[in-house]
């Protein structure tokens, strides 16, 4: 009796599972990004035959299947530098997991509590699923990690309609594309053609599937041909893989200091030297010893250098410490400097400190540090300007756009990825980092501590990108575009879009409910 029960009530969650694990299977890892445009169809399926409890249920079921896999490496990294034990680590990992699940629940929910039209199914499935990811990315300081458009970095010619809708554009096309098929098969299977009006929406949402392959094929090769004529700057990224446990030991400050010249004093001449973030395991400025011989290594390679550093400033509330990176002059003179704005909850500080003192531990690898208030503002060298997102803040496209409408003429991101081990997050987290690329019309420049460091140009095509847990420099010339693409101007006006589509025909359903039941 027991065994049908439980068979009874696991069976409906099968199809959601291996939704799950196919939207998994998209991104980097496994990395068949093809699955994208077919893994939600099992869940999208299964939602008819299911009441609209067993339909959010089955929802949370294909959000465990896709996120646990995707970010099981928090909890490891939890274990290993957020001195937490293995139950506590594995707890935070499954209360992110069903967060972020609750996405998918929501999604699987109204499509069954709101009903459209056949034809206008694919419809109304993209722009759910693009309004609870617009959500996502900002609610709760965001956690886009695993958007669904970020699995199709490796697709160059899908992903160029994201200069003008973004990453989450392509995640409608993609969730369209899933939701054309179900149509498809249910048509399929019943032998009977949708009729005019079904096949009218379908045939839009074909066309337009379509149409973003189309504008991709014609804008790569005009890209590729600007890329030709625009002028290039020399950059170098320096890469050098410096363990996490002895990061901040001060024993290995002279050794890490040490290869850190090395590296970089092989790749002159050029126009930047980037180093990763919090490259320097000191105060820069604050402590002379290891300051001056960074200041002469800077020196002798004669040109500038961009350096990732922890920084304190006193304030009325006390010091205040920033994960900042700083410009220096060929002189090592300091020009400007970034200090990173959008912070890693319980990574960088703890919100609501007073009342959750006990996660105060979670920070002390990394550091408890102040949100910046320098602002958007490219720094400058030589002849050249470039915009700096630091770690997780590559994941919100607003930071890349708002330094590009300032002025910035190239990207670059830094980041110390040893945390993540060696687990598919540091393939995950660079990847992103193609799509600033392509939304922008900007080469990205990455450097991280111990990979994936490298160069991405204007059309997202990844030049040249290193291996992990190795030290070596990358010298490369990046190509540098001027102009602003409408996604720069006007960000993600798509997403919007939906989002209040997705309201205001809720809304608009619950009303209508609402009024038949009165009368």
């Amino acid at each position: 009796m027991h065994f049908k029960l439980i068979y009874g009530t696991l069976l409906p969650l099968v199809p959601a599972w291996v939704a799950g694990l196919m939207l998994f299977s998209a991104f980097p890892g496994p990395g068949f990004y093809p699955a994208a445009f077919f893994a939600l169809v099992p869940l999208w399926l299964s939602i008819d035959r299911l009441d609209s409890t067993q339909a959010f249920y089955a929802g949370i079921g294909t959000g465990i299947g896709f996120y646990l896999p995707l970010i099981y490496w928090i909890s490891p990294t939890l274990i290993e530098y957020g001195g937490l034990n293995s139950f506590v680590a594995i707890s935070c990992l499954l209360l992110l997991v069903l967060y972020l699940s609750l996405y998918t629940g929501a999604f699987a929910l109204v499509l069954k509590r709101v009903p459209v039209p056949d034809g206008l199914i694919p419809f109304w499935g993209a722009v759910v699923w693009v309004a609870l990811e617009y959500i996502r990315t900002y609610l709760f300081s965001g956690f886009p990690w695993g958007v669904l458009g970020y699995s199709q970095y490796p697709n160059l010619v899908l992903i160029q309609a994201a200069d003008t809708f973004g990453v989450l554009g392509i995640s409608f096309l993609l969730v369209l594309a899933n939701g054309t098929l179900v149509i498809a098969f249910k048509a399929f299977s019943q032998k009977a053609w949708p009729k005019k009006i079904n096949m009218a929406g379908l045939t839009l949402a074909v066309i337009l599937i379509c149409s973003a392959f189309i504008y991709g094929h014609f804008k790569r090769a005009e890209i590729r041909a600007q890329i030709n004529r625009v002028p290039s700057r020399k950059i170098s990224v320096i890469q050098a893989n410096i363990p996490q446990d002895r990061k901040w030991d001060k024993e290995f400050i002279s050794e890490t200091i040490d290869r850190y010249s090395r590296l970089s004093l092989q790749t002159i001449p050029c126009d930047l030297v980037v180093w990763p973030e919090t490259a320097l395991p000191f105060y820069y400025g604050m402590d002379p010893v290891p300051s001056n011989r960074v200041d002469a290594i800077v020196r002798q390679a004669g040109t500038f250098f961009l350096i990732g550093i922890p920084a304190v400033q006193s304030s009325e509330q006390g010091l205040l410490y920033y994960n900042r990176a700083c410009m220096l002059s060929p002189l090592a003179l300091p020009t400007g400097y970034y200090d990173k704005h959008h912070l890693v909850p319980f990574g960088e500080y703890v919100p609501f400190k007073s009342l959750l003192r006990f996660a105060e531990k979670l920070t002390a690898g990394a550091g408890d540090f102040s949100k910046g208030q320098t602002g958007p503002v490219p720094l400058k060298f030589g002849t050249g300007t470039t915009g700096v997102l630091i770690c997780f803040e590559i994941l919100f496209p607003d930071i890349a756009r708002k330094f590009v409408l300032n002025g910035a003429d190239i990207l670059t991101t830094m980041t110390n990825d040893a945390w993540f081990g060696r687990t598919q997050a540091a393939r995950q987290h660079f990847s992103i980092a193609v799509f600033r690329a392509v939304e922008n019309r900007r080469s990205v420049v990455r450097a991280a501590n111990t990979g994936i460091s490298g160069f991405i140009d204007p059309a997202g095509t990844i030049l040249e990108k290193t291996d992990i847990f190795t030290a070596c420099a990358l010298t490369r010339q990046v190509p540098v575009m001027s102009g602003k693409t409408f996604y720069t101007r006007h960000g993600d006006l798509a997403a919007k879009a939906c989002l209040v589509a997705f309201f205001l025909i809720c809304v608009i359903k619950s009303m209508r409910k609402k009024f038949r039941r009165i009368l």
